[in-house]
Protein backbone atom coordinates (compact mmCIF):
# COMPACT_ATOMS: atom_id res chain seq x y z
CA UNK A 1 0.00 0.00 0.00
CA UNK A 2 1.28 3.59 -0.27
CA UNK A 3 1.84 6.13 1.96
CA UNK A 4 -0.69 8.24 2.65
CA UNK A 5 0.41 11.79 3.14
CA UNK A 6 -2.44 13.91 5.20
CA UNK A 7 -4.26 13.96 7.84
CA UNK A 8 -6.62 11.54 8.54
CA UNK A 9 -9.14 13.07 11.09
CA UNK A 10 -10.62 16.68 10.45
CA UNK A 11 -12.67 18.49 12.99
CA UNK A 12 -15.34 20.98 11.30
CA UNK A 13 -17.48 22.25 14.19
CA UNK A 14 -18.61 19.17 16.16
CA UNK A 15 -18.04 16.98 13.51
CA UNK A 16 -14.90 14.53 13.16
CA UNK A 17 -13.91 12.67 10.22
CA UNK A 18 -12.90 9.14 9.71
CA UNK A 19 -10.98 7.17 7.19
CA UNK A 20 -11.18 3.79 6.60
CA UNK A 21 -8.92 2.19 3.62
CA UNK A 22 -11.11 -0.76 2.49
CA UNK A 23 -9.91 -3.37 0.80
CA UNK A 24 -10.79 -6.90 -0.80
CA UNK A 25 -9.70 -9.83 1.62
CA UNK A 26 -7.31 -12.38 0.01
CA UNK A 27 -10.10 -15.32 1.39
CA UNK A 28 -12.87 -13.32 0.11
CA UNK A 29 -14.92 -10.33 1.51
CA UNK A 30 -13.58 -7.24 2.87
CA UNK A 31 -11.33 -5.46 5.14
CA UNK A 32 -11.43 -2.06 6.60
CA UNK A 33 -8.60 0.10 8.29
CA UNK A 34 -8.53 3.29 10.03
CA UNK A 35 -6.15 5.56 9.49
CA UNK A 36 -4.95 6.82 12.43
CA UNK A 37 -7.10 4.96 14.65
CA UNK A 38 -6.84 1.35 15.92
CA UNK A 39 -10.01 0.16 14.39
CA UNK A 40 -9.78 -2.60 12.10
CA UNK A 41 -12.87 -4.61 10.72
CA UNK A 42 -13.77 -7.47 7.84
CA UNK A 43 -17.19 -8.87 6.22
CA UNK A 44 -18.14 -11.33 3.83
CA UNK A 45 -20.01 -8.21 1.70
CA UNK A 46 -20.37 -4.26 1.44
CA UNK A 47 -23.73 -3.99 3.46
CA UNK A 48 -22.18 -5.91 6.30
CA UNK A 49 -18.64 -4.17 6.55
CA UNK A 50 -20.08 -0.92 6.32
CA UNK A 51 -22.62 -1.57 9.36
CA UNK A 52 -19.40 -3.37 10.77
CA UNK A 53 -17.37 -0.11 10.87
CA UNK A 54 -19.69 1.86 12.15
CA UNK A 55 -20.15 -0.12 15.00
CA UNK A 56 -16.61 -0.02 15.54
CA UNK A 57 -16.32 3.18 15.35
CA UNK A 58 -18.95 3.59 17.97
CA UNK A 59 -17.54 0.91 20.02
CA UNK A 60 -13.95 2.84 19.87
CA UNK A 61 -14.76 6.03 20.99
CA UNK A 62 -17.25 5.42 23.08
CA UNK A 63 -19.24 8.90 23.24
CA UNK A 64 -21.90 10.48 21.57
CA UNK A 65 -20.29 12.70 18.94
CA UNK A 66 -21.48 12.57 15.43
CA UNK A 67 -18.59 11.17 13.02
CA UNK A 68 -18.34 11.22 9.15
CA UNK A 69 -17.38 8.22 7.95
CA UNK A 70 -14.79 7.85 4.83
CA UNK A 71 -14.50 5.20 2.19
CA UNK A 72 -11.70 4.41 0.51
CA UNK A 73 -11.93 1.38 -1.71
CA UNK A 74 -8.11 0.19 -2.36
CA UNK A 75 -7.87 -2.14 -4.91
CA UNK A 76 -4.49 -3.67 -6.40
CA UNK A 77 -3.53 -4.92 -9.43
CA UNK A 78 -0.56 -5.79 -11.30
CA UNK A 79 -0.13 -5.29 -15.04
CA UNK A 80 2.67 -6.52 -17.58
CA UNK A 81 3.45 -4.61 -20.34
Amino acid sequence: MSKIEYLCVRISGNMSEIIFIVKEAPEGGFEAEALGFSIFTEAENWDDLKENIRESVICHFDDDVKRIIRLHFVKEEVLSS
